[in-house]
């Protein structure tokens, strides 16, 4: 047992029970939250979660009941009010286990009047409602400016925190609604694939997503180090990266071997819950040598490239750990060529690469040789642009296409080579003065996620008005900012989570949509449906965005427009800081 919340729910009335004592004894606060699941006459049924597997329960009355039944797993008689219940064949459902007993009884209704837990005795206790601990923004206001750039920043780190999936540590922010969770992924495959990031409103971990959200979030420290120290966001900053960077190297079991995604797409949208009550198959996927994955693995080599710099002062060895992988990983991708969802299959109704791999042959290539300045991979680079023609043909910068990001890199590792420079000039001109927008000013590259390409390409501007043509810095700066306020606020709302006037309260996030404790969402129903804002707020995050006419609707199920998903924040957090060094 740790000292954590732990929430069991039990039948009709509330208690909280605090555990003190020594080793022997355990010190901690437990939550119980007893509902009745059905009640009539001398018979009811409730529904018991406890926290993890392995934990014995026994129940004490003040009236003897006639009888208990307990469906799902074994149970002993004490006496006549004490009944134990044991735990052999309890459900597992991530951090909990989940039981069902039922009460018949003749007069008087029982009601619990003691527990004990795991073999410990309740040593100090009180009754009486309870309910959950409230979740306090940490993220204070910092009086800057028409927006406060700085607590936005520090909660798109609150995003990703609430992203999380494995096992949480403990200055984990967002705790008392995100606990432990996915805690056997990679177990029907043998290998430990906890960690890492659930996607979106949803709880499959998609690699390649996940990886160029590390890619970008890394370049942001990077480039707007000093933005990142004005908001006392380096550490978290750091955070957010290892926090990806630690699962591919755990998903990097072999030479030529990586597993790419953990969770089926279909089976996954099928539950709406929280994380810590999945209860569903959740397959590991790979590519290999027979079956490879070019795009998959030369992104994940170029986060762990640009991730080795953003430790290389403060944690050295990770760092060359995380390039000695990020080496390994793009000879593999260059070696073995395949569309990643072609030996992927699930992945292709959710993340299928529709630009190909030579974006991500390239984009590796020069990540890598800014960690290694080693000139073999300048020549990979310009064998990608040569062999897929890679200098037209930017229209976005996503977890798709990499080209216009490739275009601002390239001028900087290599600026003799004016074929970079060249190309991010004219993809910035295409923004302004070609590219389609909404009334409100948005410029509007795609519908789905219409925000999020708007932060993307945002980034690239504010990048070029910092390294590029010092010409066009002002005019870059202006335009980017201009982005960046829509989503902020300047078009009447917000769009972030628990961020400025009118925000989002109903965004397409199992998690945040169902309460604690969660048995209202175990249906599938409730979460989804109930007309409330999410019981949690999801501070931080960026909601897919307007339509083409900058309609927009706060509705749950509108996943087109109020999704929310790691790449979606990755470039918009480093414009935030981008803005800050600027101001």
């Amino acid at each position: 047992m740790t000292s954590d919340l732990v929430h069991v729910l039990l039948g009709v009335v509330s208690l909280t029970l605090l555990h003190t004592g020594t080793e022997a004894q355990m010190c901690e606060v437990i939550t119980i939250i007893r509902e009745t699941q059905n009640s009539y006459d001398c018979n009811f049924t409730a529904q018991t979660i406890i926290p993890m597997n392995g934990l014995d329960l026994v129940f004490g009355f003040d009236v003897a009941p006639t009888g208990v039944s307990f469906w799902d797993g074994g149970k002993e008689v004490i006496d006549s009010t004490h009944y134990k219940f044991t735990n052999d064949k309890f459900f597992e459902t991530g951090l909990y286990v989940a039981e069902h007993f039922q009460v018949t009884y003749d007069g008087e209704k029982p009601n619990i009047i003691s527990i004990e837990l795991a073999g410990y005795e309740v040593c100090d206790g009180t009754l009486g409602w309870t309910t959950d601990a409230p979740f306090t923004n940490p993220c204070e206001p910092t009086g800057m400016g028409k927006y406060d750039y700085a607590q936005a920043l520090c909660e798109s780190f609150l995003f990703y925190e609430a992203q999380r999936s494995g096992k949480l540590p403990k200055d984990q922010r967002v705790e008392p609604w995100r606990w432990d969770s996915a805690m056997d992924d990679g177990a029907d495959v043998g290998h430990n694939l906890t960690g890492g990031y659930y996607d979106a409103g949803d709880h499959v971990k998609f690699g390649f997503p996940m990886a160029y959200t590390a890619t970008v979030l890394a370049w942001g420290l990077i480039d707007f180090a000093e933005g990142y120290e004005a908001a006392g966001q380096t550490d978290y900053g750091r955070a957010a990266v290892k926090w990806a960077t630690d699962y591919f190297l755990k998903a990097h079991t072999a030479e030529y071997e990586l597993y790419g995604q953990v969770g089926s797409g279909n089976i996954d949208h099928s539950f709406w819950g929280r994380p810590e009550d999945m209860h569903m198959e959740r397959p590991a996927y790979k590519i290999d040598k027979e079956a490879p994955g070019t795009e998959l693995a030369c992104e994940t080599a170029a986060a762990l490239a640009a991730a080795s710099l953003v430790f290389k002062k403060a944690n050295p060895d990770y760092s060359a750990e995380m390039l000695e992988v990020a080496k390994e990983l793009y000879a593999f991708g260059d070696e073995y060529r395949l569309e990643y969802h072609k030996s992927i299959p699930d992945a292709a109704d959710f993340y299928r690469s529709w630009s190909g791999y030579g974006d991500e042959l390239l984009w590796g290539a020069l990540w890598l040789y800014r960690a290694t300045g080693d000139d073999t991979y300048l020549t990979k680079a310009q064998e990608a642009w040569d062999e897929f023609n890679l200098a037209e043909g930017a229209l976005q910068f996503s977890w798709d296409d990499k080209k216009a990001g490739a275009y601002a890199l390239g001028s900087m590792v290599d600026p003799d080579n004016t074929m970079y420079a060249d190309a991010l000039k004219a993809f910035l001109e295409y923004l302004k003065n070609d590219a389609k927008y909404t009334p409100g000013g948005l410029i509007f590259l795609d519908p789905w996620g219409s925000n999020r390409h708007a932060g993307n390409v945002a980034f690239i501007s504010l990048w070029a008005a910092k390294y590029g043509d010092p010409a066009d810095a002002d005019a870059n700066r202006e335009w980017a900012e201009g982005q960046i306020g829509y989503i902020l606020g300047d078009f009447g709302h917000s769009f972030v989570v628990g961020f400025g006037v009118d925000p989002p309260s109903h965004p397409h996030h199992r998690s945040s949509s169902c309460p604690i404790p969660p048995d209202s969402c175990l249906n599938n129903q409730w979460g989804q449906n109930q007309p409330g804002p999410n019981p949690h707020t999801l501070y931080g995050a960026v909601v897919g965005g307007p339509d083409s006419g900058d309609g927009y609707t706060d509705k749950r199920m509108d996943f087109q427009h109020n999704e929310v998903a790691c790449d979606y924040n990755a470039a918009y957090t480093g414009c935030l800081a981008a803005i800050i060094e600027s101001k």
